[in-house]
């Protein structure tokens, strides 16, 4: 294939839909999976994101159960030294008192991590080690990389946002806040003005918040995807370009490590910001 073809192929999600003739299966290139519309299923999405968050389930609940108060083993110590820097993190960020916010931020950071992860898998690896099978054909492993997963994630959050802004402070007094600020008069013919000015404000506000959430990791994975595809490439030209290449993904590689973990914990740490947002009164 050209270097086109490997790129869009790289690019393109196993899909599942309905067929334009009403069946249900696989599509078997991009112009398949795009007229199968709404209803698609990323299967290579939702079959890394599963697996991964069984692995850090597995994980954690394996160290959670052989604990020890004694000296602790290896993991035991890298577990604890996650929880312990979630804490630090909630408390210094959280402002209110909710006892989902440090489980629900420990795993966001370690699901998010574990999904960036699988960035640093050479692009062909599973592919080729399933090859043959029609599960083959189309294989994306990171799972960040497709907006549909980020997007799920932040509106997950976003949701939980507005429960608690509500919960905590009423439908009044939330919508008080959504309609009183930030412009205020004690006039009441400015002050019905002014209404709904802060209201368009408000809510254009409210709405970038899940926006920027999702697109803030699927934009920083998806560049650093591109990056991995585009020198793979440079393994089909000539010996040279070849070695280059090798030199170059190992550099991106150690560098991709920094992004990958920045990524998870800018994620964890807007989520707490938006709960303490929701908990705290203008």
């Amino acid at each position: 294939m050209t270097s086109t073809e490997f790129i869009r192929h790289h690019l393109t999600f196993l899909t599942y839909g309905q067929q334009p003739d009403g069946s249900w299966g696989l599509a078997h290139n991009a112009a398949e999976a795009k007229a199968m519309g709404f209803w698609a299923v990323h299967v290579d999405t939702l079959f890394w994101t599963v697996v991964l968050a069984l692995i850090c389930y597995a994980v954690l609940r394996s160290v959670a159960k052989n604990v020890s108060s004694g000296t602790p083993a290896k993991l035991q110590n890298f577990v604890e030294w996650n929880v312990d820097f979630i804490n630090e993190n909630v408390r210094s960020s959280f402002s209110g008192k909710n006892d989902l916010v440090a489980p629900l931020a420990l795993t966001l950071f370690l699901w998010i991590f574990m999904m960036n992860l699988m960035d640093l898998l050479p692009v062909d690896l599973l592919p080729w080690l399933i090859e043959g099978s029609e599960l083959a054909e189309f294989q994306r492993v990171v799972p960040t990389a497709d907006p549909n997963l980020t997007f799920a994630l932040a509106l997950d959050v976003f949701a939980l946002m507005l429960f608690y802004s509500i919960k905590i402070k009423g439908v009044s007094g939330y919508a008080s806040e959504l309609t009183l600020q930030p412009f205020q008069s004690k006039n009441l013919v400015l002050k019905l003005i002014f209404i709904p000015i802060n209201l368009i404000l408000e809510l254009v506000s409210l709405v970038a918040k899940p926006i920027s959430h999702s697109l803030r990791l699927f934009g920083n994975m998806y560049a650093g995807e591109m990056i991995f595809i585009l020198i793979a490439l440079m393994y089909t030209t000539n010996p040279v370009l070849g070695l280059l290449g090798g030199g170059l993904q190992f550099i991106w590689a150690l560098f991709h490590i920094l992004i990958i973990t920045l990524q998870a914990f800018i994620f964890m740490v807007l989520t707490i910001v938006y709960l303490d947002m929701a908990h705290s009164h203008h």
